[in-house]
Order: structure tokens, then C-alpha cells, then sequence
């Protein structure tokens, strides 16, 4: 799928930050498919596109409920069952890649009750019950500026990766004089 972004606005965004960057490109790439996320707009998305909106998920997810919330919302086999882990290696982020490697060991242990549907006083009591994710929940947290910089960086030296890059007419611009 063609994602087209604007290069004042990118400019822009780069110039904000690593997060407004890579949220201006996740964000249009989450647009063009309608906000949903299924086999058949990934089926209209690049690998790239998609790894990066699985990294943009579990960023979103554990930093606000940790890998517990990521698994009970049902990203799990997003996540885990792909080869996610193997393509943050390849893209420089060995570090995260090993920890996605780690939770894969708990996933598959602990997904059946993770995954069931219950209250949200049930939901609470998983993260007493299921203690072992706290390290990685840590561990990310911890390190989730150094991840998201080194994304960054690889998006950007990639760019054509994940989108297309519109420059304004230079003819139009000077339309006015």
C-alpha cells in the first residue's frame, strides 16, 4: 500500500522528536487501512509497515499495562508468533529482540488464561497472579526511549520502507508570484 506523507510535514515532525516522527508515520499507515488492523489490510501492507505497527502496539500496550495487558487484548500472537523478534534484530535492536524472545517462553506458557475474557477486577488480580512478566514489563519500560531512537533511526534510513515521500510542486509553489 502507498502511504503518502507530506515533506514539510515530515520535516516537521522529524524536527519534533523521534515520537512525533515515528507517529506521524505510524499514525498515516494506521489511517490508510481504516484504524483496523486484520489479515486482509496486512495482506495490503508492506512487512515493514506492519513490523513497524507491531512495534507501535507493543509500545502502546506495555507502557500502559505491561505484557499482561499486551497478551489479555489479544496481541500475543502479533507479537510473539511472528517473526517480529527476529526482525528487530535485523533492524539493530538486538537488545529488544531478545526480550521479545523472552516473553515468547511466558506467552506460550500462560496465554490460555491470559487471553480469557473476565472482569476487570479479574483482570487486576493477573498481574499479581502472573508475576514472572514484571521483569520484562521492566525491562522494556527501561529502555523503551533507547528502542523507539534506534526504530527511528532505522525508519529513517529506510524511509521508502514505509512511505512515500510527496514533495510539493515546486511550479504550484511559485503559482502565486
Amino acid at each position: 500500500m502507498k502511504i503518502e506523507i507530506d515533506d514539510a510535514e515530515l520535516q516537521k515532525a522529524a524536527a519534533s522528536g523521534m515520537d512525533d516522527f515515528l507517529g506521524l508515520i505510524t499514525s498515516s499507515i494506521r489511517t490508510a487501512i481504516g484504524n483496523e488492523l486484520t489479515e486482509q489490510t496486512m495482506a495490503e501492507l508492506t512487512a515493514p509497515q506492519i513490523t513497524l505497527l507491531a512495534y507501535d502496539t507493543l509500545r502502546e500496550e506495555v507502557m500502559d499495562g505491561g505484557f499482561v495487558q499486551l497478551i489479555h487484548n489479544g496481541y500475543g500472537p502479533f507479537i510473539f508468533m511472528n517473526p517480529f523478534a527476529k526482525v528487530m534484530k535485523m533492524w539493530g535492536l538486538r537488545d529488544l529482540s531478545k526480550l521479545i524472545y523472552e516473553g515468547l517462553q511466558l506467552f506460550k506458557k500462560h496465554h490460555e488464561e491470559l487471553e480469557r475474557d473476565c472482569t476487570d477486577e479479574e483482570f487486576m488480580a493477573l498481574f499479581e497472579r502472573f508475576p514472572e512478566f514484571d521483569d520484562l514489563d521492566d525491562e522494556f519500560v527501561e529502555n523503551e526511549e533507547q528502542y523507539t531512537a534506534a526504530l527511528a533511526y532505522y525508519v529513517d534510513e529506510h524511509l521508502s520502507d514505509f512511505i512515500e515521500v510527496k514533495q510539493e510542486n515546486a511550479q504550484s509553489a511559485n503559482s502565486g508570484c
